[in-house]
């Protein structure tokens, strides 16, 4: 299936305008989805931007987005925290609700992971979430600058080099990390879940896996990347992935005929 690929923009809770791109087939759209990438990365990662062609081609139109401060969105990324990338979650989904079609299945790679189980609950058409490589905890994400966690909580703020890049991480983003009710959230799901990650993931262990795997009600399903590295920065990783989420996205939210 042809796909085509445009650009969207709309505005966060503060008014602040964040950079999108929607993957989508030239055909019969069967559904919508939304893409929530990792930790201080982009829309534009490797990994974004295969599985939502690889959805696009099986008939999922998907949205990936840059979160405030990131990327090619407009707001400093110093002054966000996980429950603004909550927020920002929310208002790509009522973009999409107002403008294409309200996405049916939420997918998150590591952080983003735990973003979309912590946001399903507040996007009513939402039926299916699938995480990749994702902290069972959204304060895992405190050990990327473990060495850091004083100077945070005396200065109030430090930079920290992520990913050899240099960010500002203030001590509201280590509060808010501290103060989510993650177990909850996953418990209380109530969509169709999909855990994947890879056993020799050295960023997010697999034991977050079993953590998010343990703490979901049925429908759920876990698969392995096998030899992935967490950013599926391989080609055929990234490949292989998407291959997978849309087939098992397809038995939720819909899958293109075959004839």
């Amino acid at each position: 299936m042809r796909i085509e690929s445009i650009r969207v923009d709309f505005k966060n809770k503060k008014g602040e305008k964040l950079a999108a791109r929607l993957d989508r087939p030239r055909g019969t759209i069967v559904a919508y989805s939304l893409f929530a990438h990792c930790f201080t990365c982009s829309k534009d990662t490797f990994a974004a931007s295969r599985i939502a062609k690889g959805l696009a081609a099986n008939g999922v139109a998907t949205l990936r987005f840059d979160f405030t401060g990131l990327g090619q969105s407009e707001g400093d990324f110093a002054n966000e925290t996980f429950s603004s990338n909550i927020d920002d979650l929310v208002a790509a989904a009522d973009h999409m609700r107002t403008v294409f079609q309200a996405p049916k299945l939420l997918i998150g790679h590591s952080l983003g992971g735990a973003a979309v189980l912590a946001v399903a609950g507040l996007i009513d058409e939402v039926k299916a979430v699938a995480t990749i490589g994702a902290p069972a905890d959204p304060s895992h994400v405190a050990n990327l600058f473990e060495n850091h966690i004083d100077d945070i909580a005396v200065a109030g703020k430090a930079t920290v080099n992520l990913m050899g890049r240099s960010f500002t991480v203030r001590k509201h983003f280590l509060d808010d990390i501290a103060e989510q009710q993650q177990r909850e959230r996953i418990a209380s799901l109530r969509k169709a879940l999909l855990v994947m990650h890879s056993p020799i993931d050295t960023i997010v262990g697999i034991e977050n896996a079993a953590s998010i795997f343990a703490a979901a009600k049925h429908p759920k399903s876990f698969f392995s990347l096998d030899n992935a590295d967490h950013l599926l920065s391989r080609r055929e990783d990234a490949a292989y992935a998407a291959d997978v989420l849309a087939a098992w996205a397809g038995r939720w939210v819909g899958r293109k005929k075959e004839y």
